[in-house]
């Protein structure tokens, strides 16, 4: 059996190094390695095809879970294009390939923010695998997480939301950045909404989150005069709660795009949907309302989750630290 497995792997590279050496040389690699497999007991193993299920397989089992389908898209890119790079399939991935490939990643000028988040996807991915009993050993195990400077984040002043309210192009528009402020939605969760979503009499909305879960969100009295202002001016049949000049439903990028341009006419940096978001949650944990309730409002199943979006005051810290030191 040894005797076989030599012979066949002498023949492959036979067949390999032909097109790469002369057949001299060949010759003498070929009689090299035969010298050196000499005090070795060979086995063969069979071969895993083309395909790798496991990449399926996890992902059906997320998907049962109730992961959002931009999550499953995310991890799919992200781990199929770390196994092309690495050129191998799930089973035989080992931690060497995985620093190899992060460390090529950073070299490319990627942010160690993202190689960090690469990193999380292959540690769920290899965790979930290995208490499947799919994999032996997990190539994550030893994989330390990467460091990143974690940069200081704003939300928008009271100046700023005046300024992105009243210089909103159109009633939509205004609409828009009223329902972002107050409910603290994500883009795709607004996006989503349709007219029969919301009761402007109860200034309620029911939004249908990641994992598929539903929650209440509020309207403020005037985010709720508006958004029925701008329904009343709708002449089209839509189900859509929001829609684009062709009347269709408001894509997150049209939304993104909308901002943008009203950010240079109102003269607010770093406006983006999810700022909208940051702003709510430190505004009602400053006004005193619960983390637990301001979690349920976001959707947000963690209270670690919620605190990452709570932007601390530094006078309000220095305050505190006056009234109780």
């Amino acid at each position: 059996m040894a005797f076989e497995a030599k012979a066949e792997l002498l023949n492959a590279m036979e067949k390999r190094l032909s097109e790469m050496i002369t057949a001299a040389d060949m010759t003498r690699v070929l009689v090299a390695m035969s010298d050196e497999l000499a005090g070795y007991d060979l086995i063969k193993t069979a071969q895993e095809d083309g395909t790798d299920d496991l990449l399926d397989a996890y992902m059906a089992a997320m998907r049962i879970q109730g992961r959002s389908a931009k999550t499953l898209e995310r991890y799919t890119y992200i781990i199929r294009r770390m196994m092309t790079a690495v050129q191998t399939t799930t089973r035989r991935i080992t931690v060497y390939h995985l620093r190899s490939y992060l460390s090529a990643e950073k070299a490319r000028g990627i942010s160690d923010r993202t190689i960090e988040g690469m990193r999380q996807v292959f540690s769920a991915y290899f965790n979930w695998l290995q208490r499947e009993g799919l994999i032996e050993k997990n190539p994550t195990a030893n994989l330390g997480t990467v460091r990143y400077a974690k940069k200081e984040k704003d939300i928008y002043s009271e100046t700023d939301t005046e300024k992105l309210k009243f210089l909103s192009k159109s009633l939509r528009d205004r609409a828009i950045v009223l329902f972002l402020a107050s409910t603290g939605c994500r883009i795709s969760e607004m996006t989503q909404l349709n007219r029969a979503d919301v009761n402007l009499n109860s200034l309620e909305c029911k939004v249908l989150g990641k994992g598929n879960k539903e929650r209440t969100v509020y309207l403020t009295p005037v985010a709720g005069m508006v958004l029925r202002d701008y329904l009343d001016t709708r002449e089209d049949d839509m189900e859509a709660l929001f829609v684009g000049k062709r009347r269709e439903r408001l894509t997150p990028h049209g939304v993104r795009a909308m901002l943008t341009v009203l950010a240079e006419r109102a003269g607010v940096d770093h406006v983006h949907p999810h700022k909208f978001r940051r702003t709510l949650a430190t505004n009602l944990i400053r006004h005193g309302m619960p983390i637990q309730e301001v979690a349920a409002i976001l959707g947000h199943d963690k209270l670690d989750t919620t605190m990452q979006y709570v932007v601390l005051d530094k006078t309000d810290i220095k305050n505190a630290y006056r009234k109780y030191a």
